[in-house]
């Protein structure tokens, strides 16, 4: 402080006073310890000034931490945006609906390195038989453990109930602890299970999710199926 009397009645001699009596006031207000001016002495004006480098230094540790979360997760997008980009790639050189649903098994078990992959479909399906393909003729009427995510129509992702994971997975239900669910329209849906619980989280990617379920709903929608 410059000024040797504040506004009338508080006085300086009256903040310092107070400060005495409360040796722990700047702990409540760090932002306040960070804005004072501190003349060049000895004694308690050092150990303030001290106090107000440890505030510091603790603030920049926290903002490398966070610079270091968020390159974390953009090195993790990229990742994920090269492995959509990859999937685009195999279901635009396949050339029937078959072709492009076994290429989007085969990319998404090696790419996304998980376990199961299950393509579920409503109706009859122009596909041949595989282990990975799970019909549905009833439709979405004969799977009501997926009545709320269908009618919401976003992929969720994260520990299934061990209904929904039978469901999807079958004989291999016991051997899923993460999973994610992408809708694909009115034709069915598509889910990744992995053995690592941690793998899928909820409300991971759930953009790149979308964009892995727009790719195959087109590829399925096609009309022509010339093996």
């Amino acid at each position: 402080m410059t000024d040797t009397a504040l506004v009338d009645p508080l006085q300086a001699s009256d903040v310092a006073a107070y400060l005495k009596r409360h040796p722990d006031f700047l702990t409540d207000y760090p932002e306040l310890a960070a804005q004072l001016q501190l003349p060049r002495e000895q004694g308690q004006v050092a150990s303030l000034a001290t106090y107000q480098l440890q505030n510091l230094r603790e603030k920049n540790a926290e903002l490398e931490r966070r610079m270091a979360e968020f390159i974390a997760v953009a090195a993790e997008n990229e990742q994920l945006m090269q492995r959509v980009h990859e999937l685009n790639v195999a279901v635009l050189r396949a050339r029937t609906p078959a072709v492009a649903a076994r290429s989007v098994i085969a990319t998404l078990s090696e790419d996304f390195h998980t376990e199961q992959v299950r393509l579920m479909l409503f109706g009859d399906a122009a596909l041949p038989p595989a282990d990975w393909l799970v019909l549905e003729p009833g439709g979405r009427a004969s799977i009501p453990e997926f009545a709320d995510f269908l009618a919401h129509h976003e992929p969720i992702s994260g520990r299934l109930t061990q209904e929904r994971l039978q469901r999807l997975f079958g004989q291999h239900a016991s051997e899923i602890r993460s999973a994610a669910v992408m809708p694909l329209g009115e034709l069915g849906l598509l889910a990744i299970g992995s053995k690592d619980p941690d793998h899928f989280q909820p409300g991971m990617g759930t953009v790149f999710l979308k964009m892995i379920a727009a790719t195959v709903t087109a590829a399925l929608a096609r009309t022509q199926d010339v093996v």
